[in-house]
């Protein structure tokens, strides 16, 4: 998954402004990122503080390596069980 180039305070105060009154041309334009990108933030972090917000990409880091680790462990399995029925 592809490295975010603001930090989750970054996005909190981006959202922030947007709430103030700013128009999204005007942040896309400032902090150059696109609109796809503004509202996929907005629809995902929301409302939430940047604390809240550092914890949840905090989570979402833990969970893909997690993933990663069972994907690893699961092939593991598979080539045991493979090399097992071989051999009997």
């Amino acid at each position: 998954m592809k490295k975010s180039q603001f930090t989750p305070t970054q996005i909190a105060g981006i959202l922030k402004e947007f709430e103030q009154g700013k128009s999204v041309e005007e942040i896309s334009r400032q902090y150059g990122v696109s609109k796809a990108s503004f509202y996929k933030w907005r629809q995902r972090y929301g409302g939430l503080e940047a604390s809240e917000l550092k914890r949840i990409k905090e989570l979402e880091e833990e969970n893909a390596r997690l993933k990663r680790m069972y994907t690893n462990l699961a092939m593991e399995l598979d080539v045991a069980k493979y090399i097992i029925e071989k051999k009997l």
